[in-house]
């Protein structure tokens, strides 16, 4: 992905903790150590509390060096005011010394972390372009644990997940940088429609993530175990615990009888961090990403194509849909999602060029909800469009019905000219059948039957084996009669088998098992393991 690269105007500034400590003391300045308490924001018991305190860097890491504290500790207000890692006068210039000055969680150490190190420190390659890749997303992932006192190394939890990239999709279709499958996206809020999938979107996907990461730490009061569970499950972890227990083993993440995939998902997580704290001795290279934000959200109000908002912003299409990488169509509903995500400096370009416009209408499409079943030739032709354009743009399969109720995106026009309503932003779905194609065949009457004996023996109704052959559905049969019966085909048939039902994002049977890894996310050579729904 090649997102430009925008300059600021504005160089970082100091905190205003900074200058109330300088204040406080008289100007003498130190460097303090980092906070070794990086519980999140939600109340733990003290006993998870007591254990939060992290492990010494891993080996081989930088030294980070240490001052002594001021002699009087700060107020509660002044710690409240204290940012968690941006520690000193000045901010870390990279978001990887920013990422390190965080690291919170204890170090685990042993031949899975080695093996992995090797794994990815004999890919640099590989290794570049996953880091190049996190670029726009990763300041605003620290932001947030950083606003949560989480630890920092959670920020790299995506390399793992899906190599940072928020297209990824599973063999078990788990999306998004931080992988979910549909039940447990809907648990975290994530919406999941027609026109949009929220477990793709950079803010709303890391928010359920990290949700979800408290959640489970909350829950065990160790960040291994919560990691565990954020891949395996918390129902499975929570059962090898009281396996361990019962038979009077540790506790531990090491100690517990696991999949391989969980087995190894914490040391990838533990060797990405080695690497990214010492990458010289990895002789690996990260990419200059700046501590600065990436993109600013912008707020729209009317129904906007996805191609001419790219178009306002200036940037390129590709740009544009890695930044707001949940649009499912070709349109963004102003009624479901009210911002866009934008290069910082195409912001501000986005609203000039918004304001100036001189378009009234700013998207060529709308929401249609079907009346009533029907094929896709028909739909076309009642909203004006081929078949073929309305199955690629719905995305509807060859010889499939449309079903009553089912909403399609259709060509704006002036008789449908209003922004789509927020019922259907939110719960456009879209169903289909298949269609049923018949065939005709002949059957010969037994003795003793009539209409509706021969009917039921072949599946049909008598009121239509009737009509078929030109009878009375009282008509008497005589031995040996024939009739005509139409029937499925065998196509129809196999069309049964394999096509869906019905297909709505998000509206499936929720499966139990949440998580196999995107194929992007099997770097580590493992294969891939479920994570159970949340309970």
């Amino acid at each position: 992905m090649n997102l430009p690269f925008f300059r600021f105007a504005h160089a970082p500034t100091l905190h205003a903790s900074v200058l109330l400590a300088l204040l406080l003391s008289g100007c003498a300045v130190s460097t303090p150590a980092p906070e070794p308490d990086r519980a999140p924001v939600q109340s733990m018991p003290p006993a998870v509390q007591a254990s939060a305190d992290p492990a010494p860097p891993p080996a081989p890491a930088p030294a980070i060096t240490k001052t002594t504290p001021a002699p009087e500790p700060p107020s509660s207000r002044e710690a409240d005011l204290r940012p968690h890692a941006l520690l000193g006068l000045q901010a870390p210039v990279d978001i990887w010394e920013r990422i390190r000055m965080g690291f919170a969680m204890p170090d685990l150490d042993n031949d899975l972390v080695r093996n992995r190190e090797v794994w990815y420190a004999s890919r640099p390659d590989y290794f570049l372009r996953m880091t190049e890749r996190s670029r726009p997303y990763i300041f605003h992932i620290v932001e947030e644990l950083e606003r949560r006192k989480m630890p920092t190394e959670l920020a790299l939890l995506p390399f793992i997940e899906s190599a940072f990239n928020p297209q990824a999709v599973s063999s078990a279709k788990a999306a998004g940088m931080w992988q979910f499958m549909p039940a447990t996206g809907k648990y975290f809020d994530l919406k999941q429609n027609l026109f949009r999938d929220e477990r793709r979107d950079v803010l709303e996907s890391t928010r359920a993530a990290l949700d979800y990461l408290q959640k489970l730490y909350n829950m065990f009061g160790d960040w291994h175990l919560a990691l565990a569970a954020y891949n395996w499950g918390e129902g499975s972890v929570g059962r090898a615990l009281a396996r361990n227990k019962a038979q009077g083993k540790p506790l531990t993440y090491s100690d517990l009888r696991m999949p391989d995939e969980t087995r190894y998902y914490v040391p990838k997580l533990q060797a990405v961090k080695n690497i990214i704290a010492q990458p010289e001795a990895f002789k690996t290279v990260l990419p200059l990403i700046q501590n600065h934000p990436f993109f600013k959200s912008v707020p729209i109000h009317k129904d906007i194509d996805v191609d001419m908002a790219a178009k306002l912003a200036n940037v390129s299409l590709k740009d544009f849909k890695a930044l707001n990488p949940a649009m499912n169509r070709p349109v963004i509903l102003a009624a479901g999602t009210p911002h866009v995500l934008l290069p910082w400096d195409n912001a501000t370009v986005f609203e000039n060029n918004l304001q100036s416009s001189s378009e009234s209408r700013l998207s060529t499409w709308t929401a249609w909800q079907a009346p009533r079943t029907m094929k896709a030739a028909e739909v076309a032709k009642e909203v004006g469009m081929t078949a073929e354009q309305l199955r690629a743009v719905n995305g509807i399969p060859p010889r499939m019905l449309v079903k009553a109720g089912s909403t399609l995106l259709v060509p704006r026009t002036s008789r449908k000219d209003s922004n789509v309503a927020e019922h259907l932003a939110d719960n456009g779905h879209l169903l289909l059948a298949p269609e049923v194609v018949l065939r005709k065949i002949f059957v010969t009457a037994r003795q003793g039957d009539n209409m509706a004996l021969l009917a039921a023996r072949h599946g049909v109704s008598a009121a239509n084996l009737a009509t078929w052959n030109d009878l009375h559905p009282q008509s008497k049969l005589t031995a040996g009669k024939k009739l005509a019966v139409f029937v499925p085909s065998k196509e129809n048939r196999r069309v049964s088998k394999t096509a869906p039902g019905s297909t709505s994002a998000g509206k499936g049977k929720p499966k139990t098992q949440v998580n196999k890894k995107a194929s992007a996310s099997a770097q580590a050579g493992q294969k891939s393991a479920p994570r159970a729904t949340p309970r």
